[in-house]
């Protein structure tokens, strides 16, 4: 057999290259990473979380962990999945940034999805000032694992799913700032949309948990105390 040439070397090192970014090429595969980038999850719970039947979420997994993207542990029958390291979840918010910036067609299917809360919003900076001086009341409405699994530090957890009846629960006349998994995130929206037409004074994070994580800003987890 003739030895590998330079060109053929080069070209088995392209071909490595090439495995992760085909492991991208699928919308539901890049959700799936969005799931994980909030925290650990068992293929159950991402199946459910993701709109998929079992069979299908496990076959998206496996080519997530053939690229080196995930990791997995085992519990008894159940494995649960994780981002392989920060820098997945980066690669992930720098994909979807560079797809904003040069791809016409994702600002729009952005709009589509969130549509317009009318709300202000806060850089993380602004909520870190107003949280120190208790100007604030920081509301997460994610699910709650995800919430136990790492949130911003004081805030509160009222999925939004069970918003509209727990309401009362918030303090009338605080400023609420919303906040959900990440910038593209519509958890948020439709929670300030909901709490303004309760009559309270809602505004959203720009981003969310994400962004929070990767700016290494302070993060709990567990229950609030």
């Amino acid at each position: 057999m003739a030895e590998k040439t330079k060109a053929d070397v080069k070209a088995q090192l392209y071909e490595a290259f090439a495995v992760s970014g085909k492991a991208l090429a699928s919308g539901k595969r890049l959700e799936l990473l969005d799931l994980l980038a909030q925290g650990e999850r068992t293929v159950d719970a991402l199946a459910k979380a993701a709109g998929l039947n079992l069979t299908t979420a496990s076959a998206h997994l496996q080519i997530l962990k053939q690229a080196g993207f995930v990791t997995t542990r085992r519990e008894g029958v159940r494995i649960h999945y994780r981002l392989a390291g920060d820098d997945v979840a980066r690669l992930f918010a720098l994909l979807r940034r560079v797809a904003e910036a040069h791809r016409t067609a994702v600002p729009a299917a952005r709009d589509a999805y969130l549509g317009d809360d009318g709300a202000a919003e806060l850089t993380r900076e602004e909520l870190l000032a107003r949280v120190g001086t208790g100007d604030a009341l920081v509301l997460d409405v994610r699910p709650a694992e995800e919430y136990l699994a790492g949130h911003i530090p004081g805030a509160l957890s009222v999925p939004v799913e069970e918003l509209a009846e727990r309401v009362d629960e918030l303090p009338e006349g605080a400023e609420i700032v919303v906040y959900c998994r990440g910038a593209y995130c519509v958890l948020a929206y439709d929670a300030v949309r909901l709490l303004t037409a309760r009559g309270r004074h809602a505004i959203r994070l720009d981003d969310g948990m994400l962004e929070w994580r990767l700016a290494e800003l302070p993060v709990e987890t567990g229950a609030a105390a």
